[in-house]
């Protein structure tokens, strides 16, 4: 697709319910993210999530995903601490219903595990850039790549991590003239969430574009429903004819 400059479609998936009416859609690829420490826990990060937490939702997930890829998120300190651990951990994933990984970060040993994986038959997807798991490294979500050196050290990230052997990669809250750099240094697509439209494709939380958290709008998100109204309004409708049926019933037993 990134040869033919097809733009590629991507969002994230929790659960069976949404998966199934994702498989209708034209979405490209699927992913399982840690993020569902702030969408399904509430939690402020994504730090407290488990390897669990993630193979349990793709299990969920995977029962009607079988078009797009199933892509899933290897967790904090799930990734990086050793070639054994990372291949175990990734395995767990992959046997829950995944068919590819996503690790953050690019550091030499996280490269190693990443090729190391690549070469046993297990698919990787990059992410740099604002990384989640970092957060509290970054000082909090902020965009990244803003000095020369910090271009400087993604450009040389992503390369790192297309040597390592990664099919894709993400990148997360990075000046949009860097997203452009990115993609035009490596042959891999570049998948694009708050870093501008001129990657090879993008992705989005699903809750997020339904708007289902109108509290949470950051300038990149893009609202493609009002869903918490709309929900809201039907529960109180349905409250309401619960209460009225109840009322008609009492009175005609009178």
């Amino acid at each position: 697709m990134k040869k033919n400059a097809q733009k590629i479609a991507s969002i994230t998936c929790y659960d069976a319910t949404f998966a199934r009416i994702i498989e209708m859609t034209n979405i490209h690829f699927v992913l399982v993210g840690d993020s569902l420490g702030h969408v399904i826990q509430g939690k402020n990060s994504t730090i407290s999530v488990t390897l669990e937490d993630v193979a349990y939702h793709v299990k969920c997930v995977s029962q009607a995903i079988k078009t797009p890829l199933l892509v899933a998120d290897l967790p904090f300190l799930t990734s990086g601490i050793s070639r054994h651990e990372t291949m175990h951990n990734a395995g767990v994933l992959m046997r829950a219903g995944a068919e590819a990984v996503k690790i953050e970060g690019a550091t030499t040993e996280i490269c190693d595990q990443i090729h190391f994986l690549t070469s046993n038959g297990i698919p990787v997807m990059g992410h740099i850039g604002l990384m989640p798991q970092s957060v509290h490294a970054h000082s909090g979500y902020r965009v990244q790549g803003k000095t020369d050196f910090d271009k400087s050290k993604l450009l040389k990230q992503a390369q790192s991590l297309q040597d390592a052997g990664c099919f894709s990669l993400v990148i997360e809250l990075t000046q949009s003239e860097l997203a452009i750099d990115i993609k035009n240094k490596v042959k891999i697509p570049i998948i694009g969430i708050g870093s501008g439209n001129y990657c090879d494709g993008n992705i989005l939380v699903l809750q997020d574009m339904l708007g289902m958290n109108k509290q949470f709008k950051p300038k990149f998100l893009k609202h493609y429903l009002d869903l918490e109204d709309n929900i809201k309004n039907a529960v109180n409708h349905y409250c309401n004819e619960v209460i009225a049926s109840k009322s008609e019933n009492e009175q005609n037993l009178l």
